[in-house]
C-alpha cells in the first residue's frame, strides 16, 4: 500500500515538471511566442492563495507557500516563485486573504447520519456533551436535576398548548432512570417524548400515551421480543419496542418540517466545524425519503458534498436471489444528482450491538453479566460478505466489540484465502472495544480502521464502573496500537453519536481526556500528525477518493480548510479551541456564517406525510439497529 501511494505521488511530481517544461517550451507547429501568450492570455484564471502555513498532507512536500487553483481545482503548490514560473503568461489574481491562517487539507465527515442527525438536532436538545449549533451552544446537562428544570423552561416558551414537546440526550447510565412520572411533572396537558442518548429509546408522558392511542390493547398486539421491550407502567419503550410504538407517534417525531428545519441546522453545524465531504454508510432506501434530503443537499449552494454509500444487510434481507441484490444496489446510483451522489462499489453491513446502549458482543462478560446482541445473523452475515466480496465492492463494516470483531475478521480471512484480493481496504467501522491481539490480524488481513474517538472522552468514566470495567473502557478505540501497527485509521462522528467536528475528534485522539479530566489509555494516544491525516488523506483513502481530495496536490479537487492555527504544532489541549474561518470547496471561498439558501428546486416532497414519517423512522431503525420494521 505504501509502494503504491509513494508511485502515485511520483506520478504527480513528473506531471508538476511535465507542465513546467510545457509552459516554457516553444511546441513545433509554427507557433509563435506571441501565439502563445495570446493563448495564455485566453486560458481561465489562476487564483494563487498565500497562507500563514499551508499543511498539504503529502510528504513529497508537506508545506508550501503558496496553492494555484483553476477551474475548481489545484493547478500547482509550493513558493510564490515557482507557481509564477509554472503559470507563466496566464491571468492570474492573488489572494491574501488568508495570510493570517494555516491553510489545511478540506476537513472530511467519514462517517455521519443525515437524517438521524437532522431529526435529533430539531428537537429540544439536553445531552451529555456540549452542541455548538448553529442557532447557540446547548450546554451539557448536569445531572436530571438541571435536565428537568431545562426541559421545564423550554416547555413554558412553546406557545401552542396542543405542540408536542421533544427532547433527545438523555442518558440514563448518566442521570438515572427516566420514566413516565417524570415527564408528567413537565406537563399533563401536552405531550411529552424523550429520545434517549442511544437513539434506541422513547420515554412518553401520559398525554402523549393518550393522545397517540398507546395502551395495554396496542401492545398486546405485538410479538413477544417488542412486547418484553416495553414498559407501559413507566412510558419506555426500547429496541423493538421502541420500533413498535414508532408507527403512533411517526408523524409529530419525523415530519418533512422537522427534516428540512434539522438538515438546515446540521448543514450550517458541519459548515461551521470545516466540513468539506461528507459520507453515510448505510444510506437511505427509500426514494421519496431520499429526494426528501436531496433537495436540501444536492444544491449548488450547498456548502459540501455528499455520498451515500447502500446498506448490504438490508438488501440481502429484501432480495433472496444474489444476482438480484447486485443489481438493485447498483440502480441506487440514479437517486441521487448535484452535490450528492453515490458511492459506488462500497458497501456497509453490521456486526454486534450499539455502544451507548452497550449491546456490543465482547469476549468478557460484561460487569453486570447482561448480552450484546448480533445486529445480523450469522448466515446472513456471512451470504451479504461474500456477495458483496466477490462483486469487489469496498465493505464498511460496523462492529463494536471485540468477539464482534472477531467475527468480522473471519469472515474476512475465509473470503481472502477462498477468493483472494488486492487492495480491498475493508474497513472496520466504530472499532469501540478490540484487544491487541485483533489489531495485529487486521493489519496482516489488509483492513484499516475508522474510529470514533470521542467513545473515550464520553464513555471511559462511567463505562469503567458499568458495563465493561476499567481495562476496557479505558482502552476503547485502541488507536495507538493501530497506529504503530501501520494501519490506515480514519476518524468519524457518526454525527448525532458524537460531534461532527474534526477539530474536537482530533483533540480525543491525542489527548484522550475523559469527562473526570483524567487521561484514559495513555498508550492510545495517536500522533498529532496522524490525528489530522485520520480527518483529511486517510478519510479520503477509506472512501477510496485519495485520488480526489484529501492532500493539497496538482489535480485534486481545491478543498480546503481555513483556520486560525496548525493543529499538527500547537498545543495538544488547544487542537479543539482553534477557530474555523471556513472553507475552500472547489475553489469557492465559504466563511462561516456565509447565508446559504437552499436549492431553487425547493423541498418538493410529494410523499404522503405520515408514509414519510414512517419511512424516516425505519431509515433510522436500519442505521440504530441494522433491522428493517418488517424484519
Amino acid at each position: 500500500m505504501k509502494i503504491l501511494r509513494k508511485q502515485i505521488q511520483l506520478h504527480k511530481l513528473m506531471f508538476l515538471t511535465l507542465a513546467s517544461i510545457i509552459s516554457m517550451t516553444i511546441p513545433s507547429n509554427g507557433q509563435t511566442l506571441q501565439d502563445i501568450g495570446s493563448n495564455f492570455q485566453s486560458a481561465p484564471q489562476v487564483t494563487i492563495y498565500t497562507a500563514r502555513e499551508i499543511i498539504t498532507m503529502n510528504p513529497a512536500r508537506p508545506k508550501a507557500e503558496a496553492v494555484a487553483v483553476v477551474n475548481g481545482k489545484i493547478l500547482a503548490v509550493g513558493t510564490r516563485e515557482e507557481l509564477g514560473k509554472l503559470i507563466g503568461d496566464q491571468p492570474t489574481r492573488l489572494d491574501k486573504t488568508f495570510n493570517d491562517k494555516v491553510i489545511v487539507p478540506g476537513f472530511i465527515a467519514q462517517h455521519d447520519h443525515p437524517v438521524l442527525a437532522a431529526l435529533t438536532m430539531a428537537s429540544e436538545v439536553l445531552s451529555i456533551e456540549d452542541w455548538a449549533l448553529p442557532g447557540g451552544t446547548k450546554t451539557a446537562v448536569k445531572d436530571k436535576n438541571d435536565f428537568m428544570t431545562r426541559l421545564a423552561a423550554a416547555e413554558k416558551l412553546m406557545e401552542d398548548p396542543d405542540e408536542p414537546l421533544i427532547t433527545w440526550g438523555y442518558h440514563p447510565s448518566f442521570y438515572g432512570p427516566l420514566t413516565k412520572a417524570d415527564l408528567d411533572k413537565i406537563s399533563t396537558t401536552r405531550p411529552v417524548l424523550a429520545w434517549l442518548r442511544s437513539c434506541h429509546e422513547f420515554v412518553l408522558n401520559t398525554k402523549a400515551l393518550n393522545t397517540y392511542g398507546i395502551d395495554e390493547g396496542f401492545i398486546k398486539t405485538w410479538g413477544e421480543t417488542p412486547q418484553k421491550q416495553s414498559n407501559l407502567a413507566e412510558g419506555r419503550f426500547w429496541e423493538q419496542g421502541m420500533f413498535a410504538v414508532a408507527p403512533k407517534i411517526a408523524t409529530i417525531l419525523a415530519t418533512p418540517e422537522k427534516l428540512e428545519t434539522g438538515l438546515e441546522i446540521m448543514r450550517d453545524y458541519m459548515h461551521s466545524k470545516g466540513i468539506t465531504f461528507g459520507n453515510e454508510p448505510g444510506g437511505i432506501l427509500v426514494k421519496q425519503l431520499q429526494d426528501a434530503v436531496n433537495s436540501m443537499m444536492s444544491g449548488n449552494d450547498m456548502p459540501f458534498r455528499w455520498s451515500f454509500i447502500a446498506d448490504g444487510k438490508t438488501l440481502c434481507d429484501k432480495y433472496k436471489d444474489d444476482a438480484q441484490v447486485l443489481e438493485e444496489a447498483g440502480k441506487l446510483e440514479t437517486w441521487y444528482y448535484g452535490k450528492t451522489s453515490l458511492a459506488k462499489n462500497q458497501i456497509k453491513l453490521f456486526s454486534d450491538g450499539a455502544i451507548y446502549s452497550q449491546l456490543m458482543q465482547v469476549r468478557e462478560p460484561y460487569l453486570d453479566n447482561h448480552h450484546g446482541e448480533w445486529m445480523t445473523d450469522k448466515d446472513v452475515f456471512e451470504r451479504a460478505f461474500r456477495i458483496f466480496w466477490d462483486a469487489g465492492y469496498q465493505l464498511h463494516i460496523h462492529v463494536n466489540g471485540d468477539a464482534g470483531l472477531d467475527r468480522v475478521l473471519n469472515t474476512l480471512e475465509i473470503n481472502l484465502r477462498r477468493n483472494p484480493r488486492y487492495d480491498h481496504r475493508t474497513v472496520i467501522v466504530h472499532f469501540a472495544v478490540s484487544q491487541k491481539d485483533q489489531v495485529d490480524r487486521l493489519a496482516k488481513l489488509g483492513c484499516i480502521v475508522s474510529g470514533n474517538p470521542y467513545y473515550t472522552a464520553a464513555l471511559a468514566d462511567n463505562y469503567s464502573k458499568n458495563g465493561l470495567g476499567p481495562e476496557r473502557a479505558d482502552n476503547m478505540v485502541r488507536m495507538g496500537d493501530v497506529e504503530r501497527a501501520g494501519v490506515s485509521f480514519s476518524y468519524h462522528s457518526d454525527m448525532p453519536m458524537a460531534p461532527a467536528d474534526p477539530l474536537y475528534l482530533m483533540w480525543c485522539g491525542v489527548n484522550r481526556i475523559t469527562t473526570s479530566g483524567r487521561v484514559a489509555g495513555p498508550d492510545q494516544i495517536v500522533s498529532r500528525e496522524g490525528a489530522l491525516k485520520a480527518v483529511t488523506i486517510e478519510a479520503a483513502y477509506s472512501l477510496k477518493m485519495e485520488d480526489q481530495i484529501g492532500s493539497i496536490e496538482s489535480g485534486k479537487l481545491a478543498n480546503f480548510t481555513i483556520l486560525s492555527d496548525n493543529p499538527a504544532t500547537c498545543d495538544p489541549l488547544k487542537i479543539k479551541d482553534i477557530i474555523v474561518w471556513g472553507t475552500v470547496v472547489e475553489g469557492k471561498k465559504q466563511p462561516v456564517g456565509t447565508k446559504n439558501i437552499k436549492s431553487a428546486t425547493g423541498y418538493n416532497v410529494t410523499y404522503e406525510s405520515d408514509l414519510f414519517s414512517i419511512a424516516a423512522l425505519n431509515h433510522i431503525k436500519r442505521i440504530v439497529t441494522g433491522h428493517d420494521h418488517d424484519h
